[in-house]
């Protein structure tokens, strides 16, 4: 590999911590960069695994300390997301993923306008949202339903965690997004735990962009704490966007 592709790579994954510390979707940065530095598909979405850990699970702890993580849902939602992400990650060759591509357009096309339409969603909490019903759902729907999920495809996985507690739970976005970090550090180490047993983890470059990536995850973080959820707002609509263009060309053109 050349020089100028493992700058790129590290450039690439310093952008995908920040955009995945602030609302999930990084992917659509790393595994591009990986693919085109050379690695097949199921080394890029593995060798990403290995750098994407270390930065969520960095934002992770920058959110806990700096607000409030919803616990009784982080919690139980990590620990089944290790699973499931590990069960998409085992079923991945099983599965025909163009399949999945359009299901997965028309819900970030719904989530798109559904955000665009409400302004004032996930800019304030709406605690009267939630029971233990509701509780019970969202992690069902993030530790297996989007864990899974993650394993088999991957891209919006923290997008998809971040819509998923604001609408069952009422969550505002910085804290919707503060937990979703628990989560997705789940689904990462349950799809690599079977992706480096497979042999597809290139180690050496997925830990040099892991440090990029916990400094883009850092800064990431640290900007949506500041700035508040209008700011959550804005990034989560132009990676929504973003995902939605990168799985239409690769259904359509690709």
């Amino acid at each position: 590999m050349q020089a100028g592709q493992i700058v790129l790579l590290l450039l690439a994954a310093t952008a995908a911590g920040w955009v995945d510390a602030v609302v999930g979707g990084g992917g659509l940065l790393q595994l591009p960069a990986l693919i085109l530095a050379g690695l097949s598909p199921v080394q890029a979405l593995a060798t990403n695994k290995s750098a994407a850990i270390l930065g969520t699970a960095s934002a992770a702890l920058t959110y806990a300390r700096r607000t409030k993580l919803d616990r009784a849902v982080a919690v139980p939602a990590g620990a089944l997301a290790v699973v499931f992400a590990g069960l998409g990650a085992a079923s991945a060759a099983l599965l025909d993923a163009d399949v999945l591509k359009p299901i997965v357009m028309v819900v970030l096309l719904g989530v798109a306008a559904f955000v665009t339409l409400r302004p004032s969603f996930g800019r304030v909490p709406h605690p009267h949202l939630r029971t233990g019903a509701r509780v019970l759902t969202a992690v069902a729907v993030a530790g297996a339903g989007i864990a899974f999920y993650d394993g088999i495809l991957g891209p919006g996985t923290g997008t998809f965690l971040l819509i998923a507690f604001t609408s069952i739970l009422g969550m505002d976005f910085v804290r919707a997004s503060a937990t979703a970090k628990v989560i997705n550090t789940g689904t990462n180490l349950g799809a690599l735990i079977v992706f480096a047993a497979q042999g597809h983890v290139w180690w050496t470059l997925g830990l040099s962009m892991a440090v990029c990536n916990i400094a883009g995850a850092q800064i990431g973080a640290r900007m949506a704490l500041r700035r508040g959820a209008g700011f959550v707002r804005v990034v989560l609509l132009c990676v929504v966007v973003a995902l939605v263009a990168k799985l239409g060309y690769e259904q359509f053109f690709a």
